[in-house]
């Protein structure tokens, strides 16, 4: 039992020394670029009542959540992603807000999932909400932001690619296909199974040319190529959707950003609040998305706001990750100093400390332990990091 104790549930580890260091340098970067695009911070409480995550929501499926009750019998849930808490809050905070308001959050979210292939259940994010601006220049702003972050975080290869779900909400709709039909495709798509997904169009009896518009839908393509896809489309919702990427490239451009952008068709989402377009951004070193984001024009209605709105989530333990197989973490050790002292030298020692300490400078007073000598102090601070060691008292 005892052993027990000292380990952690699966799923969560903890985390200390250059690890925690690079964690809050991560941090520290993104968010300077946030806020220098004039994102506010706020806060939302790690868990919420059941209904901010529900199925009407669309946000993680229940069976993934940690759930509990409170001591009024209510059903509460520790939160698997933050947009649902943002949008919640914004709905209370901001009701009669009329121009656009721009947040930033950070903080620990929670997916109760056997089948994450390894990774951690409890997983630190960080983003940025803008919540009443429909437009392009909105979408725009929000990638270029990501972009920017990413390069300030200390990425030098990564691409941004972008998706738009009314594309394939347009097929779909087209192909006058069923509901679970829909929920099927839409899984099986969100995975890149497109031998799958061309079983359940087969199954579903639906024509050879939606199988080909399907099949080449998750290709990754150009600028160049989005235009020559809107060729393949009749429908009005998939083109506007391709409209709307085109035009996004063209204000990334403006921003002299637009090289980092790839485009993906296929891209889809488990999170169903999604809207229009949607992003994930990739680079070497991890098997998934470092950032993911997207429009949800329909999710604050959910909480009684109307407003549209957009997003991004950065998962700074899959960016940690993949900046460390890329040799770009630049660990700085905390650089603390000893002042080691006796009953003798208490007095001068503490005044030493007072007056390093107003200097800015990091300080430990340690009192002397008669069982270790001044060797044992030095050799343990040589091995530590530790800039130097001081004595005061009888031990000089």
């Amino acid at each position: 039992m005892e052993r027990l104790l000292i380990h952690t549930p699966e799923g969560v580890k903890d985390i200390y020394g250059a690890e925690l260091r690079n964690k809050k340098a991560l941090s520290s970067n993104i968010h300077k670029v946030l806020a220098a695009f004039g994102y506010r911070e706020i806060r939302t409480p790690s868990f919420e009542f059941f209904d901010v995550f529900s199925r009407e929501v669309g946000t993680t499926p229940s069976k993934d959540l940690f759930k509990f009750f409170d001591k009024e019998g209510n059903t509460l849930a520790l939160r698997p992603d933050f947009t649902p808490s943002i949008a919640r809050c914004a709905a209370k905070y901001f009701l009669d807000e009329n121009i656009p308001v721009r947040l930033r959050y950070e903080g620990n979210a929670f997916v109760n999932a056997s089948e994450l292939q390894g990774k951690l259940k409890e997983n630190t994010q960080m983003g940025a909400e803008l919540i009443g601006d429909p437009s392009a220049d909105a979408d725009a702003e929000m990638l270029c932001m990501v972009i920017e972050a990413l390069k300030s975080a200390g990425f030098e290869r990564f691409t941004v690619s972008v998706g738009q779900i009314d594309f394939f909400k347009g097929i779909c709709e087209e192909a006058t296909l069923d509901d679970d039909v829909i929920e099927a495709l839409r899984d099986a798509i969100s995975v890149k199974n497109y031998f799958g997904a061309e079983e359940i169009l087969r199954n579903a009896g639906v024509a050879e040319n939606y199988l080909k518009l399907l099949r080449h839908a998750g290709d990754v393509c150009t600028i160049d190529e989005l235009h020559e896809a809107k060729k393949m489309v009749s429908n009005v919702r998939s083109m506007k959707a391709i409209d709307r990427l085109i035009r996004i490239h063209e204000l990334v451009n403006i921003y002299g950003l637009a090289d980092y952008l790839s485009y993906d068709l296929g891209m889809l989402s488990k999170f169903h609040y999604y809207t229009g377009m949607i992003f994930k951004a990739f680079t070497y070193g991890v098997g998934d998305a470092i950032v993911k984001g997207g429009r949800y024009d329909a999710l604050l209605e959910k909480f009684g706001k109307k407003a549209a709105a957009v997003g991004c989530a950065f998962l700074l333990d899959d960016m940690q990750i993949a900046l460390s197989a890329q040799g770009a973490l630049k660990d700085e050790p905390d650089k603390v100093s000893w002042i080691v002292y006796d009953e003798s030298g208490r007095a001068e020692a503490i005044d030493e400390v007072k007056k390093l300490r107003e200097k800015g400078l990091r300080v430990s007073g340690i009192y002397f332990d008669k069982n270790k000598t001044k060797d044992d102090y030095i050799e343990y601070a040589n091995s530590h990091n530790v800039a130097y060691v001081r004595f005061y008292g009888a031990m000089e």
